[in-house]
């Protein structure tokens, strides 16, 4: 009787984890939330910005990708917004290094954009396929970027790999804590 009891628990503890595994899967490890603030002496040459923050909002299965961007006094903030349960289009999809790569979004193009979450919610995959302006004529640039949140939660590197360059770009953000965050 003792046995057939035990074989029970273990048959319920099993399937109760083969069913909240994959729920884990569907969101994102909080830590990615708030502020992140570009280290440049650990990340890829940036070439015309001098600051770089970049801010993350989770809402459910939507992930809110803000960058907030300084060039000497021109300031950028532009937000990119994926969701993880089905793939978004979006107009005036944003690419930290258009500007200093002069590859720019083509006139009136929409970016396909879909996101997935790895690792049990501690990196989020999205790759975006994207129109682009370059000297022979409008082209589909496919940008695959992996956000990966630290261990500790108050490192975040971004690694991007596209389709038109053979070396990934890579960008290492510390965590800026909420108070100063206000600031």
């Amino acid at each position: 009787m003792g046995k057939i009891l035990t074989m029970k628990r273990t048959l319920v503890t099993f399937l109760l984890a083969a069913w909240l595994l994959p729920l884990a899967a569907l969101a994102g490890d909080p830590a990615f939330n708030g502020r992140w603030r570009l280290d440049p002496a650990r990340s890829t040459a940036l070439d015309g910005w001098h600051k770089m923050d970049l801010v993350i909002a989770l809402d459910g299965t939507k992930v809110a990708l803000t960058y907030d961007m300084l060039w000497i006094k021109s300031r950028v903030v532009a937000t990119n917004t994926a969701d993880t349960a089905r793939p978004v289009e979006q107009k005036n999809f944003f690419r930290v290094e258009q500007r200093h790569m002069a590859v720019y979004p083509a006139k009136g193009g929409v970016t396909r954009l879909t996101a997935e979450w790895l690792d049990r919610g501690r990196t989020l995959r999205t790759e975006a396929f994207t129109p682009v302006e370059v000297s022979q004529g409008d082209v589909v640039m496919r940008v695959t970027s992996e956000y990966r949140v630290g261990e500790t939660g108050d490192i975040l590197t971004l690694i991007e790999l596209h389709s038109t360059r053979n070396r990934p770009l890579v960008y290492v953000f510390t965590k800026v804590p909420a108070e100063a965050a206000k600031n």
